[in-house]
């Protein structure tokens, strides 16, 4: 509306938008919403490394005809 903002009202608009980031900017806060298919605790990483590709072993995949298609 071209009117100048004091310090304080810029403050104002600025608090609950960088708090609200803040909150959602958290792993846990995508992982608890199933954005993601969780989080894996560091000391744990090998180990879920391991189990993936064991799994992966498990079947034999064909060639792809295809390209690679981004999403």
């Amino acid at each position: 509306k071209g009117q100048t903002l004091t310090p304080e009202e810029q403050e104002e608009i600025k608090k609950p938008i960088l708090e609200k980031y803040a909150e959602e900017s958290s792993a846990y806060y995508s992982s608890a919403r199933l954005w993601d298919d969780g989080i894996i605790d560091p000391k744990d990483s090998r180990k879920v490394l391991a189990l993936g590709l064991s799994a992966s072993f498990n079947r034999e995949w064909e060639s792809k005809k295809k390209g690679v298609f981004r999403m």
